[in-house]
C-alpha cells in the first residue's frame, strides 16, 4: 500500500485507531502557534464537510473544534455557553429566519 499524506490536526485517538487497523501513523506534537493555526484550519475543514454532507456528526466535530479554540482562549464550555446565551439575549438568535436585504440612511 502506498503512503497517504494527511498533514492535518486530528482527534487524539486517531493515531491509535489507525495503528489498530494495521497502518503506521507518523505524528508530531504541534507547538502553541501551530496548534492555534491548525485549529482554525480544522474549523474551516469541518464547516466545509458539514456544508457538503449536511450530517449532524459534522456539527459535533465543529463543536469540538470550537471548544478547543475557546479553551486556548481561557474559556471553558460552560462559560462559552453563558456568553452565547448573553449574546442571544442581547441580539437574538436565528430562529425567526430574518434575512436583511438592505438598509438606507434616515433622511
Amino acid at each position: 500500500m502506498k503512503r497517504v499524506d494527511h498533514n492535518k490536526l486530528v482527534r487524539d485517538r486517531i493515531p491509535d485507531i489507525i495503528a489498530a487497523a494495521g497502518d503506521r501513523p507518523t505524528t508530531r506534537v504541534l507547538d502553541r502557534a501551530e496548534y492555534i493555526h491548525e485549529l482554525r484550519r480544522k474549523l474551516v475543514e469541518e464547516v466545509g464537510e458539514f456544508n457538503t454532507s449536511n450530517d449532524a456528526e459534522e456539527l459535533i466535530d465543529i463543536l469540538e473544534v470550537v471548544y478547543a479554540i475557546a479553551s486556548r482562549m481561557g474559556i471553558d464550555p460552560i462559560q462559552l455557553e453563558k456568553m452565547r446565551n448573553a449574546k442571544k439575549e442581547k441580539r437574538g438568535g436565528f430562529e425567526t429566519k430574518v434575512f436583511l436585504i438592505h438598509t438606507e440612511p434616515r433622511e
